[in-house]
């Protein structure tokens, strides 16, 4: 089996586990007289199941992602954890060349020559250029991530 593949796997039981609790908060307490719409108990053994095997399919990406050569780049670990630097990066960037910018706050002209003008302390152009870069390098990362999750088998 292809990395992928347990790797959607892992997405749904994520988030079956999420709808699971969710089913469960809702139908662990009822009105005395009345039955809960669902067995909270039922839903909770359910739950547990499917942690068990997201727990399985973790351990199992996990050790092939630590075992996975991408060349230069090291492991596909190492391409996860680079990828998510890049990511925090260009945010940390983009978010300060639209404060620089003035973007996202309420726009203030100046009414007289005496009133403060507002500067900006970063070189507004040159982040852009920096986050479009930093964009690049993240979708070039991804690609790798992607190709390597189609071209990798699964390790037990």
């Amino acid at each position: 089996m292809k990395l992928a593949e347990p790797l959607a796997e892992r997405s749904d039981a994520a988030r079956r586990v999420e709808q699971l609790r969710a089913r469960i908060v809702s139908n662990a307490r009822h009105q005395e007289g009345e039955t809960p719409a669902e067995d909270a108990a039922r839903l909770l053994a359910e739950a547990d199941e499917v942690l068990r095997t997201l727990e399985t399919l973790i351990r199992r990406i996990n050790r092939t992602n630590a075992a996975t050569e991408l060349g230069a780049e090291g492991t596909l670990t190492d391409a996860l954890a680079r990828r998510d630097v890049l990511r925090l990066r260009h945010a940390v960037v983009t978010a300060a060349a639209d404060a620089a910018a003035g973007t996202g706050q309420t726009s203030y002209s100046r009414q007289l020559r005496s009133e403060l003008m507002m500067l900006s302390a970063l070189p507004v152009a040159e982040l852009r250029g920096q986050a479009d870069a930093l964009a690049r390098e993240i979708r070039e990362t991804d690609t790798r991530i992607q190709r390597a999750n189609w071209e990798t088998e699964l390790l037990e």
